[in-house]
C-alpha cells in the first residue's frame, strides 16, 4: 500500500472514531439529558446537543485559521480529540460523584467547551484528508465514508449501550477519542509549506471571496437535514412507532451505511463528471426523500425510506466539500474546510432547533416538510452558481456567489 493510501485511511478513520463519539449520545439522548438533571421532552435533548454544535459554530473556521497560520495540523488534532474525551469524563463524573451534581446549565456548558475541542478533532482531520494528493473528489469521499460509518456504528452501538445504562454512551465515546489522539500520531503532517500569515487575515480573505458561499449554504442545509434526523428523527421513529432506543439507532443506521458506503465512489465520480450534477439533482432528488419518511405510513416504510435519505445524501455530501477545496489556494485550505464546518455546524443546530421546534409545536409531518422542501429549495436556488464554479479551474475563486 502507498504512503497516500495508508494516509488517507488513517486519517478517515480519525474522522470516524470523532462522528461515533459524537452519535453514540443520539439514540438515547433522552434518557441521558434526565440522568444528568434534564428533563425527558424534545426541548432538553435539542439544547443538549446544541449545546454541543453552538460551540462547532464559533471554534471550526478559528482551528482551521490556526492550522493554517502555525503550518502544523497533527498536533491541534490530538489537544483536541484529548479535550473532547475529557468533557464526556467530567459529565460521567456530574453524573455518578456524590456532590459534583450540578445545574443542568452547567452540563450544557460543559458541552460547549467539549465541543469547542472536538471540533477541532474533526475538522482538522478533514483537512489533512484534503491536503493529501489523489483528487479532491476520492479525498472528501474518504471523508464522507468515515462520517458516514461512524454515525452509522454510534447510532447502532449507542442505542445498544443506553439500553445497559445511559451513562455507558459516554464512556465510550471517551475512549475513542483518546483512540483518535493516538491513531493521529502515526501520520506525517504535510500541512502544505507556503508564506505563514495571520489567522486573522486568512479569515479576511475567505470573506473576500463570495463564491465559497455557494458550497457553504449547501452544507449547512445538507447537515440542517442530518441534525433534523439525530434529534427528531430518533423521537419520531420512538414516539409515532413505539420503538426503543437500540431500534431508534438502528433505523439511523439504515441512513448512515448507504450515506457511508456510496460516499468514496460518488466524490469520485464527482472528479470525472463535474460537481454540477451530484450538488444540484441529489439536493433535489435528498429534499424528496427526506418528505416521504415523514409521510410514510408504518414503520417498514418509513424505515426502508431512510435506506434511499442516505443514497441521495451520499451524492451531495463529497461533492460539496470537494467544492470547497476546488475552490481554495492549498495555503488556505485549512480555513476554507474549517469554515465549511462552520457551516456545517449551523446547519446541524439549525435541524436541532427548527427541527425541534417545529415537531413540539405543530408536530412530526410539519418538521419532515420545513427541512426536506429547504433542500430542494437550495438546489434551485443555486443552480447557476454552482454550474459557474464547476466550470473554474482548481483554487480560482468566481467573482460572485448569485
Amino acid at each position: 500500500m502507498d504512503s497516500t493510501r495508508r494516509e488517507r485511511m488513517t486519517l478517515a478513520l480519525a474522522v470516524w472514531g470523532v462522528l461515533v463519539s459524537q452519535v453514540l449520545l443520539y439514540p438515547g439522548v433522552s434518557d441521558l439529558v434526565q440522568r444528568l438533571g434534564g428533563t425527558e421532552d424534545i426541548a432538553a435533548g435539542m439544547l443538549f446537543l446544541a449545546a454541543e454544535f453552538t460551540a462547532f459554530v464559533v471554534f471550526s473556521s478559528v482551528w482551521g485559521a490556526l492550522s493554517d497560520a502555525v503550518g502544523s495540523r497533527t498536533w491541534l488534532i490530538v489537544v483536541g480529540a484529548l479535550g473532547g474525551a475529557a468533557s464526556y469524563l467530567v459529565l460521567i463524573a456530574v453524573a455518578t460523584v456524590s456532590g459534583l451534581h450540578a445545574a443542568f446549565g452547567v452540563v450544557l456548558l460543559i458541552r460547549l467547551l467539549g465541543g469547542a475541542m472536538t471540533i477541532g478533532a474533526f475538522s482538522l482531520s478533514i483537512t489533512m484528508l484534503a491536503d493529501l494528493a489523489g483528487g479532491n473528489g476520492r479525498n472528501m469521499g474518504a471523508a464522507g465514508i468515515a462520517i458516514g460509518l461512524g454515525a452509522a456504528l454510534g447510532s447502532v452501538v449507542g442505542g445498544r449501550l443506553t439500553t445497559i445504562d445511559p451513562l455507558a454512551p459516554l464512556y465510550a465515546a471517551a475512549a475513542v477519542l483518546i483512540s483518535v489522539a493516538l491513531v493521529v500520531t502515526t501520520v506525517p503532517d504535510r500541512t502544505p509549506e507556503t508564506t505563514r500569515v495571520g489567522i486573522g487575515t486568512i479569515l479576511r480573505k475567505l470573506t473576500a471571496r463570495p463564491a465559497f458561499a455557494v458550497p457553504y449554504a449547501f452544507g449547512f442545509i445538507d447537515r440542517m437535514t442530518a441534525g433534523f434526523f439525530a434529534l427528531v428523527g430518533v423521537f419520531y421513529f420512538r414516539d409515532t412507532f413505539g420503538v426503543n432506543a437500540a431500534v431508534a439507532g438502528g433505523v439511523l443506521a439504515l441512513f448512515f451505511v448507504p450515506f457511508a458506503l456510496l460516499q468514496y465512489p460518488f466524490g469520485s465520480l464527482s472528479d470525472r463528471v463535474g460537481r454540477f450534477a451530484p450538488v444540484v439533482v441529489g439536493s433535489m432528488l435528498y429534499g424528496v426523500s427526506i418528505i416521504a419518511v415523514g409521510v410514510a405510513g408504518s414503520f417498514e416504510l418509513a424505515a426502508g425510506l431512510m435506506v434511499l435519505v442516505g443514497v441521495f445524501g451520499a451524492l451531495v455530501a463529497p461533492a460539496t466539500m470537494a467544492l470547497v477545496t476546488d475552490l481554495a489556494p492549498a495555503s488556505e485550505r485549512g480555513a476554507a474546510l474549517g469554515g465549511f464546518n462552520v457551516f456545517g455546524s449551523l446547519g446541524f443546530l439549525a435541524g436541532f432547533v427548527i427541527g425541534g421546534v417545529v415537531a413540539d409545536v405543530v408536530g412530526y409531518l410539519p418538521s419532515f416538510l420545513v427541512v426536506g422542501f429547504a433542500e430542494v429549495a437550495i438546489a434551485i436556488v443555486a443552480v447557476r452558481a454552482v454550474r459557474r464554479i464547476d466550470s473554474l479551474e482548481p483554487g480560482q475563486s468566481a467573482p460572485s456567489a448569485d
